[in-house]
């Protein structure tokens, strides 16, 4: 390869890397993750701000077939993170109203594909929305 050759592959490579630093960072501060899956039953939203390793915030909001939120018994996070063999203890999301519920501090310990599982209780009968999501 010439001088010349080489001068303009090593300002390519600059270039490129210096695009791809940019790119990354425009995505890293608000990176918030929104989810929708449904179950025979309801429609289930679910978001995540920021999603990484460590505790997380997990947002959960049911609404019925109608679009009417919904009151459930019992809302839980189950992280599982499938190729690893982990299933984690799942969290308990807290009612905040209007068919929204928050489960703080739900764990992802290791960077990789997850599965979330929202189980919603409701009188006697539990149905179960899974999400995908890698961290």
């Amino acid at each position: 390869m010439t001088p010349r050759g080489k001068a303009v592959l090593a300002v390519t490579v600059a270039v490129v890397i210096a695009a791809l630093v940019w790119v990354w960072r425009l995505g890293g501060d608000d990176a918030t993750l929104d989810l929708r899956a449904g179950t025979p039953s309801y429609a289930v939203r679910l978001t995540v701000a920021d999603p990484r390793v460590g505790a997380n915030s997990v947002l959960v909001e049911l609404t019925d077939t109608d679009g009417r939120p919904v009151a459930a018994d019992e809302v839980t996070v189950e992280p599982v993170m499938v190729d690893m063999g982990h299933a984690l203890t799942p969290v308990t999301a807290v009612a905040e109203g209007g068919g929204r519920y928050r489960a703080d501090r739900t764990d992802l310990p290791m960077a990789g594909p997850w599965e979330i599982t929202v189980a919603v209780r409701r009188a006697s009968t539990t149905e179960h929305a899974v999400f995908s999501l890698i961290v």
